[in-house]
């Protein structure tokens, strides 16, 4: 499975000159400062008044690892950090630049590095997972702005194979789990913004659980 990682991001390098460049805006944090490669960031909805919260990793359905990559309900939660990096070498992400994600910390009984990768089932939506699934979509995730001028932006994930880039929105499961998927349709798109992990909020509490967690890089 790490082979597999290294192999796409080998291939995800690869294709880099052949895609289209970020041109666009520098996306910013909630503080208004630039998004910087590879740092740690919580990732929570723009409008959080019946919305649920941050983003975060759970087990879902039959899974006996936490692998699935979902949205806390409780909208007062931050989520957990999740680190933002491209492999072109530059300080500051932009809107439409190729990006990896994958949380701080993942759960001991996942691969590492852990990053998001959705996963093809029969359903049309791809469910997003951490690294552990074999039937797993090649590709990039990118940021957007929303087309709303409310500061708020879209992730968005582009298969290697050409077909179109989905946005990553949310999709309830009948034990009403908020489950990240990537899907074409934009009325159910997740509207984000980004929080920097900062030193109190990355501070652990010897009584935290993320204790029983292990570091993703």
């Amino acid at each position: 499975m790490k082979f597999t990682t290294f192999l796409s991001l080998f291939l995800l390098c690869a294709f880099t000159s052949n895609l289209p460049s970020a041109s666009g805006a520098v996306v910013v944090d909630t503080d208004g400062y630039p998004i910087e490669n590879g740092d740690p960031y919580f990732i929570t909805p723009v409008i959080i008044t019946g919305n649920g919260g941050g983003v975060e990793f759970a087990a879902t359905g039959n899974e006996t690892c936490a692998l699935s990559v979902v949205q806390n309900p409780n909208p007062l939660s931050k989520g957990f950090p999740i680190h933002i990096s491209s492999p072109l070498k530059i300080r500051f992400i932009s809107e439409g630049t190729i990006l990896t994600l994958g949380f701080l910390f993942v759960p001991p009984c996942a691969p590492t590095p852990s990053l998001w990768t959705p996963v093809k089932f029969e359903e049309e939506e791809l469910p997003v997972k951490l690294t552990g699934y074999d039937n797993t979509v090649s590709g990039w995730f990118e940021i957007q702005s929303v087309p709303v001028d409310i500061g708020g932006y879209n992730i968005l994930f582009c298969p290697l194979d050409g077909s179109s880039c989905g946005y990553v929105g949310i999709q309830f499961d009948a034990a009403r789990n908020r489950h990240l998927v990537v899907t074409q349709k934009a009325d159910t798109a997740l509207w984000v913004r980004f929080q920097r992990l900062s030193s109190a909020s990355s501070a652990i509490s010897p009584h935290e659980p993320s204790l029983l967690l292990k570091s993703h890089v």
